[in-house]
């Protein structure tokens, strides 16, 4: 299974998404992360510790594809629309991370509409949802669902602890924290949806 992970907006949690995708992917089959990022988030993130997976450039990815079951991508922000179509069409599913915020969920739309006229199977996962009393979470994801978006039942909040995973270079599921396993709990939810 080839699944990408795409935005047209920066820091709405893509590489967080990507890294802990395949933590989930890797305990079903062998899983390749192949960081197209310019940022090299995901390299970056596995040079500093340790992950269950294989982190490699683009370039690198097509050397390495053929040994793995299971490959995610990490791509680049805002990819012009011949990556996208590219993007779109060069994966099993393709997941569109949104925050929960008017300038993320706008971006997610302008997304969703050049995605209308390639053939692409795509869901949008709602991430960095903030704590309760905060309604924007529930509010951002009736908005998707009116409009009959593709949207994943799971969602990811909005926790500290995934910072500390991507500074000691592990996904969260092995950071020593109390909300850790809340934190993991969300990325195996959507895993779930993807590949029980």
């Amino acid at each position: 299974m080839i699944v990408t992970i795409a935005s047209f907006k920066g820091g709405v949690g893509k590489t967080t998404t990507a890294l802990h995708l395949a933590t989930y992917l890797q305990t079903k089959a062998p899983t390749l992360l192949v960081d197209g990022d310019l940022n090299r988030s995901a390299l970056d993130w596995a040079a500093r510790g340790s992950l269950p997976f294989k982190v490699v450039d683009e370039k690198q990815g097509v050397r390495f594809a053929r040994d793995y079951e299971h490959i995610v991508i990490d791509t680049p922000a805002r990819p012009d629309p011949d990556e996208l179509k590219t993007v779109a069409q060069g994966c099993d599913l393709l997941i569109l991370p949104s925050s929960p915020d008017a300038m993320a969920l706008t971006a997610m739309v302008q997304m969703v509409e050049a995605l209308h006229s390639l053939k692409s199977n795509y869901r949008i996962l709602l991430t960095l949802i903030p704590p309760a009393p905060s309604k924007v979470g529930i509010e951002s994801r009736r908005t998707i669902e009116k409009a009959q978006l593709p949207i994943f039942k799971a969602e990811i909040r909005r926790l500290a602890v995934f910072q500390k995973a991507a500074l000691t270079g592990v996904p969260v599921s092995a950071v020593k924290d109390a909300y850790a396993k809340a934190a993991w709990g969300c990325y195996a939810a959507v895993g779930k949806e993807i590949l029980p």
